[in-house]
């Protein structure tokens, strides 16, 4: 995962910002903490779709889908490909430098 720098994150949700409003989304709310920035939207299908900095600046973005009928889902057809050590005792933390992500700041 790319450490993003505190004097980058407000970078990070601006390009996705810009983004989400250029596909049509409708945005819900953007907390602009300093340390723990998040912003969340909504598709024009209903899927909600979020951008979360949390702690060292690792990123999360997730999506919720509408309503949907219940349907099989098959096995998947592939190994993990970073699987978690299950004697992993804490969360993994960004670790990856980029110039421009990693930098700024913070």
């Amino acid at each position: 995962m790319t450490v993003v720098s505190a004097g980058r994150r407000g970078s990070l949700l601006g390009v996705v910002d810009r983004h989400w409003k250029r596909e049509g989304f409708r945005l819900r709310l953007i907390n602009s903490h300093a340390d723990a920035p998040a912003m969340y939207a909504e598709t024009k299908d209903g899927f909600a779709v979020s951008l979360i900095v949390a702690d060292k600046g690792q990123v999360h973005f997730d999506v919720l889908s509408p309503c949907v009928r219940p349907s099989a889902v098959a096995d998947s057809a592939s190994r993990a490909t970073a699987p978690l050590d299950p004697e992993a005792e804490f969360i993994p933390r960004p670790n990856i430098h980029s110039d421009f992500w990693s930098g700024g700041g913070g």
